[in-house]
């Protein structure tokens, strides 16, 4: 009975047997090749949950290829699509710069200045974290050549003292000679004597915004963005010790795995230690 009712299907369709078996077959193929994509997609995110869909292509595609999948980048987009698996954008901020100080201020040195190695050009910026009913203050400093993340703190308050530790770890990674420009936004934290003069003690030049912050600092506030963001450390923590580990893997994320468009989806660990 399933056979005559095949044929008589093949017959009203216009197509052969050869042909209805070899569609379904591909079909098959077609969802099993589906869900190993959105497994391996789904499996990337748990350790980075808001990794785009180019960076996904990107990073899986040897993977694929090995399989024998061939997907293109419009065909994931639509996939993850399908599967409610696009990323969304969030919501964003709390200003964390208080400008309205008397500490002295720094002309802005790296405007149109590229850096064509690390240690050239460092840039740093605070961002804030929820833990429990209070808040944290995550200090980062960037090298703007590899982008790597070469100095963080996250610390209780936004006091001068917490900012600092995150400098002296960028200070113990940069060789001796070398003498950065330390680029940030004109934040109390950042003026204050104690920040410029471990600066100025080391030979480093000092440069601050001077118009448009947002603008001119936008690099060490990008980096902010992502960990944060693509991190899920926006979402709060029950505690400091909870919110210092899940910082800890975002970092060791962001250096480590993490592609950037910016450096032909290398990672910033790689291209620091290779351009060193």
């Amino acid at each position: 009975m399933k056979h005559t009712s095949l044929t008589r299907l093949c017959e009203l369709s216009g197509v052969t047997r050869q042909a209805y078996y070899k569609k379904r077959h591909r079909r098959k193929h077609e969802a099993i090749d589906e869900g190993l994509i959105v497994t391996s997609v789904q499996e990337m995110r748990y350790q980075q949950p808001r990794m785009g869909t180019r960076k996904l292509h990107h990073e899986l595609e040897a993977f694929f290829t090995e399989r024998g999948i061939s997907i293109g980048r419009d065909r994931l987009f639509d996939l993850l699509g399908r599967r409610k698996l696009l990323i969304q954008p969030k919501k964003r901020w709390v200003a964390t710069t208080n400008s309205r100080h008397n500490l002295p201020m720094y002309r802005n040195l790296i405007k149109e200045k590229e850096p064509t190695a690390p240690h050239q050009i460092l840039v740093s910026d605070i961002t804030y974290i929820r833990a429990g009913e209070s808040w944290l203050y995550l200090s980062l400093i960037m090298d703007r050549y590899s982008r790597k993340i070469v100095g963080w703190n996250l610390g209780d308050s936004l006091d001068a003292k917490e900012s600092l530790k995150a400098l002296h770890m960028a200070i113990d990674q940069v060789p001796k000679g070398q003498w950065p420009i330390h680029h940030s936004d004109r934040g109390s934290q950042y003026c204050c004597h104690a920040y410029t003069k471990a600066l100025t003690d080391k030979g480093w030049s000092v440069s601050m915004t001077e118009e448009n912050h947002c603008a001119e600092n936008c690099f060490a506030e990008r980096v902010n963005g992502i960990i944060k963001g693509e991190y899920n450390l926006d979402l709060g923590f029950k505690n400091r010790e909870q919110a210092r580990k899940a910082t800890i893997h975002a970092i060791n994320m962001y250096n480590n795995f993490r592609p950037h468009n910016s450096l032909n989806k290398q990672k910033p660990s790689h291209v620091h230690q290779q351009a060193a």
